[in-house]
């Protein structure tokens, strides 16, 4: 783990064009960009496409990098709206009638568990419930900092989330 001066001193050796700094944020942060991402998308070559991409644009615009939050929530921020875009071409070319939500899981798990219902269920969710849900439960963001990533207020944020809840105790459920 690696503390915030720490990522502050890779980030301007990265601007100075140090590949080894761009390498070391790679390293720290490919991972876990990698699952967030893998929660809206079945495919392993789309998973890294929006991960690489992810990566390109954050290097290429790293000098507009603020550091009002952690380069994380940047880069997930990044993540997020290349999953989208893409997500919207996809929606933009296909009828939304034929569209199947996948629910196989590549590993063995019984339907009757439920952790295989608590994945089915946030699957089936909206995909900004999803997103929102994913931030906050599993990645632990604020709503401050998923409202900063995602462009709404805090309050939908929280919203939203409480939507998405109740949804989820309902799919969990039945």
């Amino acid at each position: 783990m690696i503390n915030s001066e720490n990522e502050t001193k890779l980030i301007e050796n990265a601007l100075i064009g140090k590949q080894s700094a761009f390498k070391a944020l790679y390293e720290l942060h490919v991972d876990e960009l990698y699952c967030f991402l893998s929660q809206f998308a079945d495919n392993t070559s789309q998973k890294e496409e929006w991960t690489q991409r992810a990566f390109i644009k954050a290097f290429n615009k790293l000098d507009q990098f603020s550091q009002r939050s952690s380069f994380k929530t940047w880069l997930f921020t990044i993540g997020l709206n290349e999953m989208r875009t893409d997500m919207r071409k996809k929606i933009h070319f296909e009828n939304i009638d034929d569209k199947q939500i996948d629910l196989v899981d590549s590993e063995p798990v019984e339907e009757t568990s439920i952790w295989y219902k608590a994945k089915a269920a946030i699957r089936q969710l909206a995909p900004d419930k999803r997103v929102i849900c994913l931030l906050h439960i599993a990645e632990d963001y604020s709503h401050a900092e998923i409202a900063e990533m995602i462009g709404i207020s805090e309050g939908t944020s929280r919203v939203i989330l409480h939507r998405a809840k109740q949804e989820l105790r309902t799919l969990v459920s039945s």
